[in-house]
């Protein structure tokens, strides 16, 4: 049986567009380890675009730390949740592309996609906001 991952992604702008950054834990649902944390700073962006950066940094991971696993990726973003779903149309050309980016990351893994609430992603959040404050992108 494929061992599950659990990814928690977040992505944020100051300004919107603005300094943005993105955030993303995977973690092992088993255990509640945390195996990894990336942080990414996207330079002046929408709060859109960090976060499917935030997707995109944080399933590339969870593949690169076991490429068999089944992935749920959980987001406090109803737009990237509902698009990466496929429930909602994507009609701005640069969400198009970042989902298609996703997607190709995302092939052959199984994935299912939920959306959290606000507070039930304040580590993805936390990442995102260092990022952001040092403008700098890190993984650990």
């Amino acid at each position: 049986m494929a061992r599950e991952l659990v990814v928690e992604a977040d992505g944020g702008s100051r300004g919107n567009p603005g300094q943005a950054g993105s955030g993303a834990i995977v973690l092992d649902p088993a255990t509640g380890e945390v195996l990894a944390e990336i942080g990414t700073y996207v330079g002046i962006a929408t709060n859109n675009v960090a976060e499917y950066r935030g997707l995109i940094s944080g399933v590339s991971r969870a593949i690169e730390l076991d490429p068999h696993a089944v992935l749920t990726v959980r987001m406090d973003s109803k737009l990237v949740v509902e698009q990466m779903s496929g429930r909602w149309k994507i009609k701005h050309p640069d969400m198009a592309e970042l989902a298609a980016e996703a997607r190709r990351v995302l092939t052959g893994t199984p994935v299912r996609f939920e959306w959290i609430p606000r507070e039930k992603n304040s580590r993805a959040d936390k990442i995102a906001n260092e990022a952001m404050d040092k403008k700098l992108s890190f993984a650990r």
